[in-house]
C-alpha cells in the first residue's frame, strides 16, 4: 500500500529564516514556493531523493498548524506516506485499526490529495496519506 515517503512537514516560525538556513547548509538552488488558505500556511519546499522537504510557516495561529507550532515549538511536524489510492488505502486503514483523523480528505500543494491519520492509533505519529494527481 505504502509506496515511499512522499514529503516531510517541518514547522518554522520564519520562513525566510528557514529558507535561507536550508539553501546555505545543504546548497540547495531549487525551491517551490505555495500557499495553502485554507490549511492557514505559507511554505517552500524542495526535494531530497524522492521525498519532498516541506518547510511550512503558520500563517493563522488557530489553524492546526499554527496550534501545533505553539503548543510543540519548531520542528517535525507532519510525515506523510504516498499511496496509489488515497480511497482504498483509507479504507483498508480504518477496517484494521479505525486510524482515520476527524479531518476530511483535502487537497494539498500542487493539487495533491492527502488524508491525516489519527495520532492516537499510530502511537503519537503525525501521520499522512498523499495521492499525487495524474497531471
Amino acid at each position: 500500500m505504502l509506496k515511499k515517503v512522499h514529503h516531510i512537514n517541518l514547522l518554522v516560525k520564519d520562513l525566510a529564516s528557514a529558507i535561507l538556513t536550508y539553501q546555505q547548509a545543504f546548497a540547495l538552488d531549487a525551491i517551490e514556493y505555495g500557499e495553502l488558505d485554507g490549511r492557514g500556511v505559507k511554505t517552500a519546499r524542495f526535494k531530497a531523493g524522492e521525498t519532498w522537504i516541506v518547510l511550512i510557516e503558520p500563517t493563522n495561529p488557530d489553524g492546526v498548524p499554527g496550534r501545533h507550532l505553539d503548543e510543540h515549538g519548531e520542528g517535525l511536524f507532519m510525515l506523510s506516506f504516498e499511496v496509489d489510492n488515497l480511497n482504498s488505502a483509507a479504507a483498508q486503514i480504518d477496517t484494521a485499526v479505525s486510524g482515520l483523523a476527524d479531518t476530511p480528505q483535502r487537497t494539498g500543494l500542487e493539487g495533491w490529495q492527502v488524508l491525516d491519520l489519527a495520532p492516537t492509533t499510530f502511537h503519537g505519529a503525525v501521520l499522512q496519506l498523499t495521492e499525487e494527481n495524474d497531471d
